[in-house]
């Protein structure tokens, strides 16, 4: 009896209607490489296709990190692999990749996905780790000639509801990049009074309705009711801002679900002080002549890399930084909608 009879053939699950409702139905959501053709269509349309993530910037990254073969780097957020699968390229099978990603659900699919490429672990290897302990891997690894970190929430963690992650979609609201680690954003919400919230959608989301809707928030709990979905919060932000003139309420709704899932996330992964971390240690970790980039998608994490790649240089840590921020072009904004925020920096070790 050959293999593939001993084998029995496995079908996929099926779904009442015309199309799957529920995410573990979405078969092309959760294997989207089999699906090139509907990939290619997606792009075209400017959006991004469930279960993957378009990488950022890749041209301007190459263009300046110049990676040779035989160099041995870094991508300190591995997530979809679309930048690292691009750095292994052009290490044309010399030198070494390390990869670092805190999700412990994805990063195995990604490691899979590049193993199946032919990366072998000669030449790249995958750290289930925060990237705000890299400085523990140079002891194994050698310091590095070349790195980036691309800090921005994956697509495919955005598209499964079970993260959290989006307003749009109903799931528990959890927001932890690592959910076997820490506390859930709806922990969160109820471990802080109204001013401590009212503080987080400020300072980690610029969020104007702040104080209407950490009211509200905390005005729930007191009636004994839970905000532990992100539909329970989307509502609870809706009911906030009820004095909105009608015909601006919907954009303006739209807009502040966005900004405090953002506070949230950034509050629930300590993204700040992870970042704060990963930079103050960057110098130590890089070869004389190493190049690095950074991709941010928030002010406060553009202003706490361009702080530190400023002080670098006035102490003579890095030889040359990026004087101005560097955008994605139109054309890519225009291909990949989810660009549009993203700032770019890069320093060079001295």
């Amino acid at each position: 009896m050959t293999e593939q009879q001993q084998t029995p053939h496995k079908r996929r699950k099926r779904y009442s209607g015309t199309h799957p409702k529920h995410f573990d139905e979405k078969y092309k959501e959760h294997n989207p490489e089999k699906y090139q053709d509907t990939i290619q269509k997606v792009i075209s349309k400017g959006s991004t296709p469930a279960g993957m993530h378009i990488p950022i910037c890749v041209n301007e990254i190459l263009d300046f990190l110049q990676i040779q073969p035989g160099q041995i780097g870094f991508d300190a957020t591995l997530g979809y692999g679309g930048h690292s699968s691009q750095m292994l390229k052009a290490l044309q099978g010399k030198g070494h990749l390390n990869s670092l990603d805190v999700d412990p659900i994805e990063s195995v699919k990604t490691e899979k996905r590049l193993r199946d490429m032919g990366y072998g672990e000669e030449i790249f290897t995958v750290w289930h780790m925060n990237f705000a302990e890299i400085d523990t891997l140079v002891e194994k690894t050698g310091k590095f000639d070349f790195g980036m970190a691309d800090l921005g929430v994956s697509s495919m963690q955005i598209d499964n509801p079970e993260r959290g992650f989006s307003y749009k979609l109903d799931g528990p609201l959890d927001l932890r990049l690592n959910p076997e680690k820490g506390v859930s954003a709806a922990k969160r919400l109820r471990e802080m009074d109204q001013e401590e919230l009212m503080g987080m959608f400020m300072e980690n989301a610029d969020e104007p309705y702040a104080k209407e809707i950490s009211q509200k928030i905390i005005s729930t709990f007191r009636k004994g009711q839970s905000i532990d979905t992100t539909t329970k919060l989307r509502e609870v932000i809706e009911q906030a801002l009820y004095k909105v003139p009608e015909k601006e309420r919907k954009e303006a709704v739209k807009k502040s679900c966005q900004r405090c899932f953002q506070a949230l996330r950034i509050d629930v992964n300590s993204e700040f002080e992870v970042l704060d971390a990963f930079l103050s240690k960057l110098p130590n970790i890089m070869n004389p002549g190493g190049k690095v980039a950074v991709l941010t998608f928030h002010s406060g994490e553009d202003r706490l890399v361009k702080h530190y790649f400023k002080e670098g240089k006035k102490a003579g840590v890095y030889s040359e930084i990026s004087e101005e921020v560097i955008r994605p072009s139109t054309q890519e904004c225009v291909k990949n909608p989810r660009a549009r925020s993203t700032k770019m920096r890069w320093a060079i070790r001295a």
